[in-house]
């Protein structure tokens, strides 16, 4: 048992690279509580055991005598039979923990292998990971022994071991996609400069080349648009718009806004706001259906847009002078009177607008009816193809932006598939 035991031990530190040190210290703390167990004492008795690393003899001593050797080598190899297993699996469970760890921000893959209150666990080997409902693509069902990629986003210790948990919803998972798909982006010559995402429905993702003999769009959508279909095939038809990145701010929210053509951009970057006019036509597009370009829109470039026709624009201007019969001397002492604007003047009363010098009850109430009439038509919001805000808020931390510049056409084009 001695020699054997030993060689054992250093059979482990090489195949399974547990440290044989900490595997004796192991026996010998177990081999002295079952000493003292076989001895009948209480466990508040001293007992000490310990291991010869040259012979592999163990040596127990408990209340100051030597256990009984025969007694000590049938505790001592049960002992260490379970202190080795227990050991093994420990070490197992931390070399997967490093493994996975270093790979948190990567797309493995494996197959599907059970399912637990509707969580998909993922065979990976050597590893289980889970794949939350909350992490999957909406309306994507799966079966036991499935292929599934997953993007990793935690993993984390626990009493059954390694935690990992994938994502297909995350826009890391995008991210990643394209690494595999495009060589480009894997050697650093295209860069992701940001990627918005409604996972199942539509993502954005904005590119840029860092060699201009290399178009960025083009390599992304790939010969004949193969690349991008792998990704969209894997994401189970999920539209992909590739967008050029460009650093003038306005050029960016025009492509970002693609399909839809753009007339002019406003842009404010002391609010990071931008008003973004189009022609009647496109005003549906550049929206999109339930709000969804425009809100991907705002996202991928860190701006609010608010998107308007010029007769949307024109209709918002509720300044006094718009409103009939008011010149510059009324709008004086319309203001004067506490009408800033048309707003204001929405809410006074007749009595309050008669005490106005110049204005009789058939003026005020005529001002009232325009005033009202104008604020029902500014707060006109354009609908999308099925209803929707035209403008959004979201400012994601990765969209990209340079200074802003007015922009009256546009010239680049969304690639996209879906």
């Amino acid at each position: 048992m001695n020699g054997e035991l030993l060689s054992i031990l250093s059979a482990i530190e090489r195949d399974k690279g547990i440290d044989r040190d900490i595997l004796i210290q192991a026996i010998e703390a177990a081999v002295a509580s079952a000493a003292k167990k076989s001895e009948g004492v209480s466990e508040e008795t001293e007992a000490t055991a310990t291991l010869d690393r040259k012979t592999g003899r163990i040596v127990a001593v408990v209340a100051g005598h030597e256990v009984d050797s025969a007694r000590l080598t049938r505790i001592a190899a049960q002992t260490a039979k379970q202190v080795i297993i227990q050991k093994i699996r420990e070490a197992e469970r931390d070399v997967i923990f490093t493994e996975f760890q270093s790979r948190v921000g990567d797309i493995v893959s494996g197959s599907v292998h059970r399912f637990e209150r509707g969580d998909v666990i993922v065979e990976l080997g050597r590893a289980e990971a889970v794949l939350p409902k909350s992490e999957r693509i909406p309306h994507e069902e799966y079966h036991q022994g499935d292929v599934v990629q997953g993007y990793v986003v935690e993993v984390r210790k626990s009493v059954k071991g390694p935690a990992i948990v994938l994502s297909r919803t995350h826009e890391g998972f995008i991210r990643g996609l394209f690494m595999l798909e495009v060589p480009e982006i894997a050697e650093g010559i295209v860069e992701v400069k940001g990627i918005a995402r409604e996972a199942g429905d539509r993502t954005k993702i904005a590119v840029a080349s860092t060699d201009e003999k290399v178009d960025c769009v083009g390599a992304c959508v790939g010969m004949r648009g193969t690349r991008v279909k792998n990704i969209v095939r894997e994401l189970h038809g999920e539209k992909v718009d590739i967008i050029r990145w460009h650093e003038p701010v306005a050029d960016f929210i025009a492509a970002a806004l693609s399909p839809a053509k753009i007339a002019e951009i406003r842009p404010d970057p002391a609010t990071k706001q931008a008003l973004v006019l189009v022609d009647d036509d496109q005003l549906s597009l550049a929206i999109g259906k339930k709000g969804q370009n425009v809100r991907l829109a705002s996202k991928l470039t860190g701006w609010q847009l608010e998107i308007k026709t010029r007769v949307q624009l024109e209709g918002s201007d509720l300044s006094l002078r718009r409103l009939p019969g008011v010149g510059p001397a009324m709008e004086k002492k319309l203001i004067d009177a506490g009408a800033a604007d048309v707003t204001r003047l929405s809410g006074m009363t007749v009595e309050q607008l008669t005490a106005v010098e110049g204005v009789g009850e058939k003026t005020a109430q005529k001002l009232l009816e325009a005033a009202v009439a104008m604020l029902a038509l500014a707060r006109q919001k354009p609908q999308a193809e099925e209803g929707g805000d035209a403008s959004a808020q979201s400012r994601p931390a990765e969209a990209q932006g340079g200074e802003p510049a007015e922009r009256s056409d546009q010239t680049d084009k969304t690639e996209g598939i879906g």
